[in-house]
C-alpha cells in the first residue's frame, strides 16, 4: 500500500482543454485578484494610518482584510499559473501548504465574522456596556483567539489528511487542493472516517457559531424595530442585512463543499461552490464592509487624494 508521502505531485483540475478558455479563466481570476488586493489593501492602509479608525469594528475589519488577502493568495495564483502555462501539477508539499493555509485563513475569517457580529450586537443591544465588553484588551484577546483557532484547526486537518495512504491515483477534481478531493484518493477506511469525523466536528462548531450569529441578529432586529426614527431603522437594517447575507453564503458553501454526499458530487457543482467560498468573499468583503462605513470611505478617499496629489507634485517638480 503506497504512502502519501511517496507521491511527488498532484494533478489539479483544468478549467478547460481549449486554450482560449484557459486564457479567459486567467484574465477572470486576475481581475478578481486585483480587486481583492486593491480593496483589502486600501482598508488595511486606511485603518492602520487613520487615527479615527481605531474602533473595535475597524480593528476586526483590519484582521478580516488580512484573512481575505491570505485566502485569495493561497488558491488563485497557482490556478492562474496553471491556466497561463497550460499545466495542472502541484507538488505534494505545495498541496499540503495550500490545504493548511486555506483552512487557517478560512477558519480565522469565520471566527472574525462571528466576533464582528457580537460587536454589532453589543453596540445596538447593550450600548452602555460597549466600552467594557469590547475594550482594547478584550478585542486583542478575541482577535488572538480567532487566529489561534484557525491555526489549530488547520494543523489538525492537514496533519490528519496527509498522513493517510493514497492509492487511487493523484488527480484532484478541483482547481486547488481541497480535503474532500484528497480523501477520494485514500485507501485507508479508518483514516478516511477519522477525517470525516473531524470535518463533521468542525462544521458543527461552525454551524453553532452561525446559530449564534442568527440569534444575535434577531435580537438586533428586534432592537432596531423599536427605534422611533425611520431613517435610523433603515440605517441599521442596511448595515446588518448584508452581514447576514455574507455569513450565510460563506457558511452554507463551506459546509456543502465538505459534507455533501458523494452521490451529488459533480465537477461543475464542486467548482462553483469552491469559488463561492474561497474566491468571491475576499473580493466582495471590502466592498460590502466599506460602502456602509462613512468614516472608512472618507479615510480611503483622503488617503487616495493625498497619494494622487503627492504623485502630481513629484511629477511636476521633476520637470
Amino acid at each position: 500500500m503506497p504512502n502519501s508521502s511517496s507521491m511527488a505531485q498532484f494533478l489539479l483540475l483544468a478549467f478547460s482543454d481549449r486554450r482560449e478558455l484557459q486564457l479567459l479563466h486567467f484574465w477572470l481570476f486576475l481581475g478578481i485578484s486585483l480587486a481583492a488586493l486593491l480593496g483589502n489593501g486600501l482598508i488595511l492602509s486606511a485603518v492602520a494610518c487613520d487615527q479615527h479608525l481605531h474602533t473595535p469594528r475597524d480593528f476586526f475589519l483590519l484582521h478580516l482584510s488580512l484573512t481575505d488577502l491570505g485566502c485569495i493568495c493561497t488558491t488563485v495564483p497557482k490556478a492562474m499559473h496553471n491556466s497561463l502555462w497550460g499545466t495542472t501539477t502541484i507538488s505534494y508539499t505545495g498541496c499540503a501548504a495550500q490545504v493548511f493555509l486555506l483552512i487557517f485563513f478560512l477558519g480565522t475569517e469565520f471566527s472574525l465574522l462571528t466576533i464582528m457580529c457580537y460587536d454589532r450586537y453589543v453596540a445596538i443591544c447593550k450600548p452602555l456596556h460597549y466600552g467594557t465588553l469590547l475594550g482594547s484588551r478584550a478585542c486583542a484577546h478575541m482577535a488572538a483567539a480567532a487566529w489561534a483557532s484557525g491555526f489549530l484547526t488547520a494543523l489538525l486537518h492537514t496533519a490528519n489528511t496527509f498522513s493517510l495512504p493514497l492509492c487511487q491515483g493523484n488527480a484532484l477534481d478541483q482547481f486547488f487542493c481541497e480535503i474532500p478531493q484528497i480523501l477520494k484518493l485514500s485507501c485507508s477506511h479508518s483514516g478516511y472516517l477519522r477525517e470525516i469525523g473531524l470535518l463533521i466536528l468542525s462544521c458543527s462548531l461552525g454551524f453553532g457559531c452561525f446559530i449564534f450569529i442568527v440569534f444575535s441578529y434577531v435580537q438586533i432586529f428586534r432592537a432596531v424595530l423599536r427605534i422611533p426614527s425611520k431613517q435610523g431603522r433603515h440605517k441599521a437594517f442596511s448595515t446588518c442585512l448584508p452581514d447576514v447575507a455574507v455569513v450565510s453564503l460563506f457558511v452554507s458553501t463551506i459546509i456543502f463543499a465538505h459534507l455533501k454526499p458523494p452521490s451529488i458530487s459533480f465537477q461543475s457543482l464542486d467548482l462553483i461552490v469552491s469559488v463561492l467560498y474561497s474566491v468571491v468573499p475576499p473580493a466582495l468583503n471590502p466592498l460590502i464592509y466599506s460602502l456602509r462605513n462613512r468614516e472608512l470611505k472618507d479615510a480611503i478617499r483622503k488617503m487616495m487624494t493625498g497619494c494622487f496629489s503627492g504623485a502630481l507634485k513629484c511629477l511636476f517638480s521633476g520637470l
